[in-house]
């Protein structure tokens, strides 16, 4: 479990985050929203140990990594998988190559069982045999495909997505939303999902647990079904927003 504890980060002058408190549910898929520039993504990079609070802690199954070194964090930072919004793949390296980095890299994985995994991955993102391909050829909704497949090959216990279906149409962000959740439910013990994202859609769909931040605090906590009737007028304003947008489309 995730325990989000009194949390403070300002970048010069501008606070974002002015005492964040919330825990992350063991094996359920929590959705954290928010207007941008809220600290949605500033938290998430506090939660793997990439930023380092003014004040408050993040216990990590216990575990404060506020308080540790960056060795200490490093080991961590292993039980995470991380899909990044822009899917970050090095462009020099193929699909194959990308999705085993962190095989070779961290781990003494025989090669052999690395082209096993690699392909094991791609096929639950349904990418199978794309291994040759470099991310010059794919399209957007498959290199998110990629990068979450590269997210899951070490089997980490926590995957962190940031803004998951950002530039995406609406048809490969549910297929995005699919695969999130199809991966959510699909491994035992049960994944812990973050998902960070501006897609009220995603959070109706696939969300158990949803987090709204509104100027640097987490100002909603609850089910989506309760985010969905509630009369709170900061969130009636972002979703009735959100949805105005979404009519535009």
């Amino acid at each position: 479990m995730i325990e989000i504890k009194n949390l403070y980060k300002s970048f010069g002058k501008k606070e974002v985050l002015r005492g964040v408190d919330l825990v992350i549910e063991e094996g359920k898929t929590n959705v954290i929203i928010g207007a941008s520039g809220c600290g949605k993504s500033v938290l998430l990079k506090h939660i793997v140990g990439l930023l380092k609070p003014d004040k408050g802690n993040i216990l990590i199954d216990g575990e404060d990594i506020t308080k540790m070194n960056e060795k200490d964090v490093y080991k961590i930072r292993k039980k995470f998988g991380f899909l990044f919004q822009s899917a970050a793949l090095f462009d020099s390296m193929t699909v194959g190559e990308n999705v085993g980095i962190a095989l070779r890299e961290n781990t003494s994985t025989p090669k052999s069982e690395i082209k096993n995994i690699v392909s094991e991955k791609l096929r639950l993102v349904d990418l199978p045999g794309t291994e040759s391909l470099m991310p010059s050829e794919l399209s957007g909704g498959m290199k998110k495909r990629v990068g979450l497949a590269r997210a899951l090959a070490t089997d980490p216990l926590y995957i962190l997505y940031d803004e998951p279906t950002t530039g995406l149409d609406p048809i490969t962000s549910e297929t995005i939303d699919e695969l999130m959740d199809t991966v959510a439910r699909s491994k035992a013990p049960k994944v812990t999902s973050i998902i960070v994202t501006h897609d009220i859609f995603t959070v109706y769909e696939i969300g158990d647990s949803v987090a709204m931040m509104f100027e640097g605090k987490v100002h909603f906590n609850g089910t989506p079904e309760e985010l969905r009737k509630t009369e709170d007028p900061i969130v009636r304003q972002f979703l009735e927003r959100t949805d105005d947008n979404k009519a535009k489309l």
